[in-house]
């Protein structure tokens, strides 16, 4: 507060200088109040765009003051309250394996707060995992397949020799050892990849294949196949497409056999819009684990190696194709451009 009396002492030359050096210093006020308001607009526009940044990445980021406390995080860290606990360690990069799902957790510190980043490596784990399960199949099919094709060809000629009495037998192993050759060809041509040797045919001579392979397939229920195929060319690699509809059939068997009713039918039909379109449907309950349907070396039946699907998958993709889950109605539509 300035002092009355002292103002008073003052003569008019002093007064106007002491009013001229007031006004300079509120003027000054003035002008460092708005470099603050400035300074302080600039520095609310940085961290809300350090904060759009930090939404906007894919993985989760936290930022940890000293006293553990979480000062930032963005919305894919929210989700992941669960890995919470597994942040203040001291390691800059590690694992952590919550619920089936993998994290790859980096840290790092700056201005006294710790930067965290958890990335979902769930995807990479389970490819590294499949590969490995994809080199082991591979080698052991090629292991299996030389004796497999010697016990085939001594069983043909068992067949010749044995009495009429006998030849039931022979024609179950002979049975056995085509489902064994089957799931061998499945593995080399999942793990090697699909090559095409595409051809012009008509698509009722798949029916034919179809129908041969059934009579190698063991199933004990009364089963009715009903196949509608219209009189129709298409373009593709017919031993592969075969095989589509061959693991459809089979895993159609297989889970009319697994179910209470005595009896089941399974259908596919064949028409051509835009696309070739094979609707391949069966009177089996309803798919209840559908995210492991395409995933390799797992399947929802009680036998089987998890291959079919997977296989048929890229055996499509490789026509430029699709396979899609038909909604409510147990079965699948298989298209492809022709």
């Amino acid at each position: 507060m300035i002092d009355k009396d002292l103002l008073e002492n003052l003569d008019t030359k002093e007064k106007e200088f002491f009013k001229k050096s007031l006004e300079g210093l509120i003027e000054q006020t003035y002008a460092v109040e708005k470099e603050y308001k400035e300074l302080k607009r600039s520095y609310d526009n940085l961290q809300n765009f350090i904060k759009q940044i930090v939404e906007v990445l894919p993985n989760a980021i936290w930022v940890i003051d000293d006293d553990g406390s979480i000062f930032l995080e963005n919305s894919e860290a929210k989700k992941l309250n669960s890995l919470k606990k597994y942040l203040l360690k001291e390691k800059e990069s590690y694992e952590v394996e919550i619920n089936g799902n993998y994290y790859l957790i980096k840290s790092s510190s700056a201005f006294g707060k710790k930067i965290i980043s958890a990335t979902d490596i769930t995807r990479e784990k389970r490819d590294e995992r499949l590969a490995s399960m994809g080199q082991i199949a591979a080698h052991l099919s090629h292991e299996i397949r030389n004796p497999i094709g010697s016990v085939s060809l001594m069983a043909s000629m068992l067949y010749k020799k044995v009495t009429d009495a006998n030849r039931p037998l022979v024609e179950e192993i002979q049975k056995a050892i085509w489902r064994v050759e089957r799931i061998i060809k499945a593995t080399l041509l999942f793990t090697k990849g699909v090559t095409l040797n595409k051809s012009i045919f008509e698509a009722k001579e798949l029916i034919k294949e179809i129908k041969e392979s059934l009579s190698y397939y063991d199933y004990t229920k009364e089963i009715e196949f009903d196949f509608k195929f219209e009189e129709e060319k298409i373009e593709a690699d017919f031993d592969l497409l075969s095989i589509v509809l061959q693991n459809f059939i089979f895993n159609a068997i297989d889970a009319i056999e697994e179910d209470e009713s005595e009896n089941g039918k399974i259908g596919i039909h064949f028409f051509k819009k835009e696309k070739a379109i094979f609707k391949i449907t069966d009177t089996a309950p309803l798919i209840e684990d559908k995210s492991i349907l395409y995933e390799p070396f797992k399947t929802t039946k009680t036998k089987g190696h998890g291959l079919g699907l997977a296989l048929s998958f890229e055996i499509i993709k490789a026509h430029n194709g699709d396979i899609m889950l038909l909604d409510g109605e147990k079965g699948f539509v298989v298209t492809f451009e022709y």
